[in-house]
């Protein structure tokens, strides 16, 4: 039973099950979780939440006397196991303020991850199961708001936020692949934690400019097997999780690391695995490189034979589109435009914002074109690289 209570009445033993308010008015980006000590308490009471909900069937209840009724209940969010609900669609514009606040909350659960991790501290993998829940219910809202904010990370902030990308890019994989609810939670945790070996790898490695030699290669290839190692000493027993962790480098080919797999060796979710990684490393900017742009990405990795199993890679390409969001296409009518948004079945027609000529070299007002309509009266005929162009605001553009 859900019941909502003053934050200074709750009690260790209690088990929170939702904050009142955005993630805005407090500092918890956990926002269910069972309160277990006293300094689980003093962090909520000091986090500037006033009101919280507590579920009795995970933690204790309020005591009789002093209990609230509730006149209409609030409705339930998901627990585990994964519960059916009634999923409310969003305009992309709409569910962009709700994922801005999720990443912001993610960011600072994998910042806090990853410090744990470098001082060798056990990694408690059930307190992100609400954060993995919430980028599940947004991309169930909408497929791509939290999909292209998650692509606007800066160089200095990869090692967070590609986690957390690759989680919602596991989660909205799966959908398209058929998984159900509870399938798909373990995908996005899997996503979540397949970096944690990168935690404890040399920096001056990880952000080198230049190509790693032998011995360096060698060092970063280790991080799967030990991101295994440290979720196993952290008490983790999925199995998906486990093998994500370990087998997200191997190929179908068996030339991956670290263990050779190929072919049917290679399980579902680390065959998904490997294309989400790939994919938000490539088009994401790092420290020595810029990221490439979403439509090439897919072009170049399709090239790549043996690498991906084709049946989830062509899944993938039919999640994110052909141009994903954030492409920058030329028109039949010699304008170039970035693709601001999908259309759920048509990959070829989604919305673009046309602000360049070709023909005069000159930009102009922005305007947005939606390719699927019937009277839209141009068309994508290619991609354009932007490294061909001196445009500074592609990103402005689109996540405007």
């Amino acid at each position: 039973m859900l019941r909502k209570i003053p934050v200074r009445d709750v009690a260790i033993g209690m088990f929170v099950s939702d904050i009142e308010g955005s993630w805005l008015t407090h500092s918890l980006w956990k926002k269910r979780f069972l309160v277990e000590d006293q300094a689980s308490l003093a962090r909520l009471r000091t986090s500037g939440a006033t009101e919280c909900w507590i579920d009795t069937r995970y933690g204790k209840d309020m005591p009789s006397a002093t209990a609230e009724p509730q006149s209409s209940p609030r409705p339930e969010p998901a627990v585990t196991p994964v519960e059916t609900r009634k999923v409310v669609a969003t305009s992309i514009g709409e569910e962009a303020h709700v994922a801005a606040g999720i990443l912001k909350r993610s960011k600072e659960a994998m910042m806090s991850l990853f410090a744990e991790a470098r001082m060798g501290n056990a990694i408690n993998t059930k307190e992100y199961a609400p954060l993995v829940n919430d980028i599940v219910q947004s991309l169930d809202r909408n497929a791509h708001a939290l999909l292209s904010l998650s692509r606007l990370k800066n160089s200095d902030e990869y090692t967070y936020m590609h986690s957390v990308s690759v989680c919602a890019l596991m989660v909205s994989l799966g959908k398209h692949l058929g998984l159900d609810e509870s399938a798909c939670q373990d995908a996005g945790m899997a996503g979540l934690l397949h970096d944690l070996g990168k935690a404890v790898m040399p920096q001056d490695i990880i952000n080198k400019p230049g190509k790693l030699t032998d011995e360096e290669f060698n060092i970063i290839k280790s991080h799967p097997a030990q991101g295994h190692q440290m979720l196993l000493d952290g008490g983790v027993t999925n199995e998906h999780v486990l093998d994500v962790c370990r087998h997200h480098h191997e190929r179908m080919d068996g030339k991956g690391y670290p263990d050779k797999l190929s072919g049917e060796q290679v399980s579902l979710l680390a065959r998904m695995g490997a294309v989400c990684d790939v994919y938000d490393a490539i088009t994401s900017n790092r420290p020595y490189k810029n990221g490439w742009d979403p439509a090439e990405s897919i072009a170049r990795m399709a090239s790549w034979e043996g690498h991906f199993d084709a049946t989830v890679f062509q899944t993938f390409v039919k999640a994110i589109g052909i141009y994903p969001i954030g492409s920058l296409v030329r028109m039949a009518s010699g304008r170039l435009g970035v693709v601001t948004e999908q259309h759920s079945t048509k990959l070829t027609a989604p919305k673009v914002k046309l602000f360049f000529s070709t023909k005069s070299g000159l930009p102009f007002a922005p305007k947005l074109l939606d390719l699927s309509q019937p009277d839209a009266n141009d068309k994508i005929v290619a991609r354009e690289s932007p490294e061909n162009w001196s445009f500074t605001y592609l990103n402005d553009l689109w996540a405007s």
